[in-house]
């Protein structure tokens, strides 16, 4: 829609951010209890290496994720009279890009782990707040979640990211998750 309205980068990124940070704080209120809201492969990665939850479940929850992201922009696509799909053109690359989708994706885990005996209410309000804080002031514009980074590559819209592109990405966020781990195992002892 933020690309429908305007062809200022700012506009459309104001709308994606508030879409997406707001999507997030009801999707995860909503689910939260339920499945523990895993909509992001690298979140699932850490819970399943704080053996939170089982490998079935979190192989079960990232085939699920990349299914649900490829849908959901195939969906997106349709809803704004696109084609179902259409391979992005927009380049993603340099180090400062792969940089951001670490920290940003580092600190999601940090919020999350954190905040973990919360309630889910709080805890969906500061996934939003932060995913919709991190489009801003990530270079990247804080993708942080691999089933994201995939799907994106079926839309050829501001949102979307080349194939070439995906893969830094990617290796990005699990490694800045991997360290989020780390580092909260050295000084929170999760």
């Amino acid at each position: 829609m933020g690309q429908k309205l305007s062809q200022n980068e700012g506009i459309i990124l104001l709308a994606n951010s508030l879409a997406i940070g707001f999507t997030l704080v009801f999707l995860i209120i909503t689910f939260g209890k339920r499945s523990g809201a895993h909509f992001n492969p690298a979140v699932t990665l850490v819970m399943l290496l704080l053996n939170k939850i089982k490998k079935n479940e979190a192989f079960f929850y990232v085939i699920m994720q990349l299914t649900g992201a490829c849908v959901g922009v195939i969906l997106a696509n349709i809803i704004f009279d696109l084609n179902a799909i259409t391979l992005s053109s927009k380049h993603r690359e340099g180090f400062q890009l792969n940089f951001s989708e670490l920290i940003s994706t580092f600190g999601l885990i940090l919020i999350i782990i954190l905040n973990q005996n919360k309630q889910i209410e709080v805890i969906g309000a500061l996934v939003g707040l932060y995913i919709a804080a991190a489009i801003w002031f990530m270079s990247s514009t804080a993708f942080a979640n691999p089933a994201v980074s995939l799907a994106r590559m079926l839309t050829d819209t501001f949102t979307g990211i080349h194939y070439s592109s995906v893969f830094p990405f990617i290796v990005s966020q699990l490694s800045g998750a991997l360290l989020s781990l780390i580092i909260l195992k050295k000084i929170y002892k999760i």
